[in-house]
């Protein structure tokens, strides 16, 4: 068995949800590439009780390690080293290698403001030096100090990260270089993982295929496959050690054959990644309404030094759509602004208003109010244009305002990914 590792997250803010939890994610993606096993993630507010419960959790459960982030700056609040020593029996002492660092980065902050006391701040930062004995000590990204407290009596090993990314993110590698890191995951593996992305097909259609996968294919349980549906896509990830690579190939084989056409991605690459492969060379303008803007950031954010977007439009009002895209109000009157007829005439007026060659149109109504029986929230139209090909699109989706938008852009980047490859069927 591979070794295996428990993730701590602390903070009360993190716990109530006022600030999403970015460092469980991450850690857990670095732990695979180390290949060491996750057994847990939890998050606990900043109670010594709780964090050290999270601390005997973990313990219970036969980890290797514990990788904990948070807790670690100069108010009453942050005790993770405190609740971390004691529960390793390890006391506490102050590391005056550490307090000299600590002080020299807090030097700056006393020439930019002139009125703070730096014998005050440098006494409450105090804290921040003290380590448990036998501890190893990972120098500060900002002003909070990493440990690497190594495993003793029954007790993993322990790895105290700082709360905010960019420092944890910076001192990780110091943390796995560490000798206390390196025995603590003696016994870890070389996992390989791949990520299979499909569109257009709902996630019971895998499920069975994985079904008739584990009757067909030999040795199908050392692969670990985890599916989602997330943005209207189903994600297949597979995970397996070197000898079940065959296996694995077997796997990709009958999914392609199964699921053909609905199979975007057997490399683990995104849509948006694909897009913007697809779209160098290439000029797009996007006309939009009931995604506010969001197909647009959604592409310009992959666009980098190429600059493929030419320009949006967010045009909500019927004006607005004859206006700054030319779209005629007859048409508006005679089909209504959400239609199949007024998205092309929009995303013809992006291609004029942007001098594009591609565009993206989308016009619908994403709630929470309006909408009538023939035309319900979550009914939206598309129309992508392409030197390739044009394809249109209309559907009613499910959800709320936000979902019926997030799941708008992913159609409409699979419609523009289809136009760019020349394919004249939408799916």
């Amino acid at each position: 068995m591979s070794a295996r590792a428990g993730i701590v997250v602390t903070g009360t803010e993190v716990l109530g949800g006022r600030v999403r939890d970015r460092n469980g994610p991450w850690l857990s993606d670095r732990l695979t590439e180390l290949g060491i096993e996750l057994a847990h993630i939890t998050i606990c507010g900043d109670r010594p009780d709780d964090i050290e419960a999270q601390l005997r959790f973990m313990t219970e459960q036969g980890v290797d390690l514990i990788v904990t982030s948070g807790g670690l700056g100069p108010t009453a609040d942050d005790m993770t080293i405190e609740v971390v020593a004691s529960f390793t029996g390890r006391p506490l002492y102050l590391d005056e290698r550490l307090e000299a660092r600590i002080a020299e980065i807090l030097k700056p902050l006393s020439r930019r403001f002139r009125n703070l006391n730096f014998d005050a701040i440098r006494k409450s930062n105090r804290k921040q030096a003290l380590v448990p004995e036998g501890s190893h000590i990972i120098d500060p990204a900002g002003t909070a100090p990493g440990l690497v407290v190594p495993s003793r009596d029954g007790i993993p090993a322990i790895v105290v990260m700082p709360g905010p990314p960019r420092e944890l993110h910076e001192m990780w590698p110091q943390a796995v270089a560490s000798d206390a890191f390196e025995q603590s995951a003696a016994g870890r593996t070389d996992y390989r993982q791949s990520t299979l992305r499909l569109f257009g097909i709902p996630e019971s259609e895998i499920a069975e295929t994985l079904r008739v996968a584990a009757v067909e294919i030999e040795n199908f349980e050392a692969l670990e496959i985890t599916t989602c549906l997330r943005r209207a896509e189903v994600e297949v990830v597979v995970r397996r050690e070197p000898d079940a690579e065959e296996t694995w190939s077997e796997l990709l084989q009958l999914v392609s054959e199964r699921h053909g056409p609905t199979l975007f991605s057997r490399d683990g690459s995104t849509i948006d990644e694909q897009v913007a492969e697809l779209l160098s060379g290439h000029r797009v303008g996007v006309a939009e309404s009931c995604t506010g803007g969001l197909m647009a950031a959604r592409l310009t954010e992959r666009s980098g030094s190429s600059g493929y977007v030419a320009g949006g439009v967010v045009a909500y009002s019927n004006e607005a759509k004859a206006s700054l895209l030319g779209v005629d109000t007859d048409l508006i009157e005679r089909h209504g602004a959400v239609s199949p007829e007024v998205a092309e005439a929009m995303a013809e007026g992006a291609l004029a208003r942007f001098d594009a060659d591609s565009a993206v149109a989308i016009t619908g109504i994403a709630g929470p109010g309006g909408g009538t029986e023939l035309k319900p929230v979550g009914y939206v139209c598309w129309c992508v244009k392409a030197p390739e090909a044009t394809l249109s699109r209309d559907v009613r989706l499910p959800g709320d305002r936000a979902e019926i938008r997030d799941r708008s852009t992913t159609v409409g980047m699979h419609l523009l990914r289809r136009a760019l490859r020349g394919e004249d069927a939408p799916f």
